[in-house]
C-alpha cells in the first residue's frame, strides 16, 4: 500500500487528558486554549505546539531543532508571551542546511515533552529502531499572518514520552483534541495522537486511547472514502500514561 504523507498541524494539548487549537490573530493572546481548559476545571496536562503558545502568559520554548551541518541544536520560542512561534529564528539557524525537530516541549509545566519515539513492538526506520524525526521546514503555515512551522508527520515519524506526569491512567476521565492538515492522510496503521502504553507495545484492549485520522477501515469507518476521525481504544490499564504522536505505514505498526 502506498502511503501518503501527513501534517500534524499547529497545536495539540492533553488536558486532564487532551489536544488544542490554532491562533486566529498575530497578537499575543490574553487567554490561550489551555487557559480555557483550566477555567473549566480540566487543566492541560500536556500541551504541544510548534506554531504558538497555548497559554496567554507562556513565553518559553515551543520546540527544538537540530541542524545537519554540525548537529547543533536551537530552541525555538515565541515572538511574545502568548504569541506565535519565532519562525525567523529557525530560518536563520537552519539556513544553508536542513533541520529536524528533536523535541516538542510541553507548555503545561509538567515536563511531558515529546522526543524521538523508541523501538517497541516494531522497529522504526531510524538508527537503533527509533522512529524518524520530522523535517522542521516541511510544514510551513501562517498563524494570523505570521509564518510558522507545523510538524510534517511522514510514515515512520514518531514522538513519544513513556514517563509522563499527570496524564490519565486506567479509566480516569480525559479529553483529546488535535488539528490536522485534512489533505494529507493514508490508509495505513496508524497516525495517532494521544495516550498510550508506557512500554511502546500493544498491551491489550483498552491500553491506548488516542485520536486517529486517516482512511483505514479496520476499526470501522464513516460515509464516503474518508478520511475519518476515530477515537481509538487500542488492544483499561493503570500503565497507560504515555503521550505519543506518530504515523506509520501498514507494515510498520506500533500501538
Amino acid at each position: 500500500m502506498k502511503a501518503r504523507w501527513r501534517r500534524l498541524w499547529p497545536a495539540v494539548v492533553i488536558a486532564a487528558g487532551a489536544v488544542a487549537g490554532t491562533a486566529t490573530t498575530s497578537q499575543a493572546a490574553t487567554q490561550g486554549p489551555c487557559d480555557l481548559y483550566a477555567a473549566g476545571g480540566t487543566p492541560c496536562v500536556a500541551a504541544h505546539s510548534t506554531t504558538r503558545a497555548l497559554y496567554g502568559a507562556y513565553s518559553g520554548s515551543l520546540y527544538q531543532v537540530r541542524r545537519a551541518s554540525d548537529n547543533a541544536t536551537r530552541d525555538i520560542g515565541v515572538l511574545s508571551a502568548g504569541g506565535v512561534a519565532n519562525a525567523a529564528a529557525q530560518d536563520s539557524f537552519c539556513a544553508g542546511t536542513t533541520c529536524l525537530i528533536t523535541v516538542i516541549y510541553d507548555q503545561s509545566g509538567r515536563n511531558n515533552h515529546l522526543t524521538q519515539a523508541p523501538p517497541g513492538g516494531f522497529q522504526g526506520p531510524a538508527a537503533g529502531g527509533y522512529d524518524n524525526l520530522a523535517n522542521a521546514a516541511a510544514a510551513p503555515t501562517t498563524v494570523g499572518g505570521q509564518k510558522a512551522y507545523g510538524v510534517y508527520v511522514a510514515p515512520g515519524t514518531g514522538y513519544r514520552n513513556n514517563n509522563t506526569n499527570g496524564v490519565a491512567t486506567g479509566d480516569q476521565a480525559e479529553g483529546m483534541y488535535a488539528i490536522f492538515d485534512g489533505t494529507h492522510y493514508n490508509g495505513g496503521c496508524c497516525f495517532d495522537y494521544g495516550n498510550a502504553e508506557r512500554n511502546s507495545r500493544d498491551n491489550g484492549n483498552g491500553t491506548m486511547e488516542a485520536i486517529y485520522f486517516g482512511n483505514i477501515k479496520v476499526w470501522g469507518y464513516g460515509a464516503g472514502n474518508g478520511p475519518w476521525r476515530c477515537a481509538r481504544k487500542a488492544p483499561s490499564s493503570s500503565a497507560r500514561a504515555a503521550t505519543t504522536a506518530s504515523a506509520r505505514q501498514a507494515r510498520s505498526t506500533k500501538a
